[in-house]
């Protein structure tokens, strides 16, 4: 593969580049946070449920970014902790990636484990219409236990030493999964609060007394944990939904939040 192919453009988000452009203006309208944040969390779900609270997510970081995002993605498939080295396409046009950053890390490169993989590709447009000058860093994790959430901030660490970059850091993750929204609101806010000081061991403590599925808590972790060691003092929450809220049915809902690290 000479570039990584859109996988769920026109099924997450709009396949159409205008429409997306429009998608995407309509998310970013008056959101401005005054933050710049070293580091955000944001949902990967289909546009019309998560997309206002993922744009509320980048958001936290200015316009006039044109750094490298390192995006940490969790592996809905069960690929192990794997890295790309090509282009990815959205249909804003390519996202390159910063190969000198990839080739820094200790991590196996596997393109066609990140063929079909969404957590990571539902980010590029947020970043390509926001911030079009900016590189990523596509990282999917597969193990997510404290200790490869560990790991895998002190690769990062390492790799930021190793080579001059101004680089932001990017959690994909969704929150409760298919139970009630009362119970998921209850439950991920619970969790979220043990970032507000970006505590990661409260946060593993909570997500596993509650049963938390957020999907992607060893991203949010390596996140929590790279960004702390940067300066980062403060997990502040900007923005919590639940799909019930887009469907009216509270039954079975999957939540959302948007989390600036600053």
């Amino acid at each position: 593969m000479k570039s990584r192919p859109s996988s769920v453009a026109g099924m997450f988000y709009p396949r159409d580049p205008d429409h997306l452009e429009q998608v995407l203006e309509k998310y970013y309208r008056n959101k401005s946070t005054g933050f710049d944040a070293k580091g955000i969390v944001a949902p990967h779900a289909g546009y019309v449920y998560s997309g206002e609270v993922a744009a509320t997510a980048y958001a936290a970081i200015p316009e006039s970014f044109a750094g490298t995002f390192v995006i940490i993605g969790p592996s809905h498939r069960g690929y192990l902790t794997c890295t790309s080295a090509i282009p990815w396409e959205t249909p804003l046009g390519l996202v390159d990636v910063d190969k000198e950053f990839v080739k820094a890390l200790d991590i196996h490169i596997d393109e066609e484990s990140h063929r079909t993989e969404h957590s990571i590709e539902v980010q590029l447009p947020f970043i390509k219409y926001r911030f079009p000058r900016a590189q990523i860093v596509p990282l999917m994790m597969g193990e997510q236990s404290s200790m490869s959430a560990r790991n895998l901030a002190g690769q990062i660490l390492s790799a930021c030493a190793a080579i001059s970059r101004d680089v932001r850091l990017v959690a994909s993750s969704d929150f409760s999964h298919y139970i009630p929204h009362e119970i998921a609101k209850k439950q991920d806010l619970f969790a979220i609060e043990a970032l507000q000081t970006l505590d990661v061991d409260e946060f593993y403590r909570r997500i596993e007394a509650e049963g938390v599925s957020a999907c992607g808590y060893g991203p949010i972790s390596s996140v929590a944990l790279a960004a702390k060691a940067k300066g980062a003092r403060e997990g502040r929450l900007l923005e919590y939904r639940t799909s019930g809220e887009i469907t009216g049915e509270f039954d079975q809902v999957v939540g959302y939040g948007a989390i600036a690290v600053i």
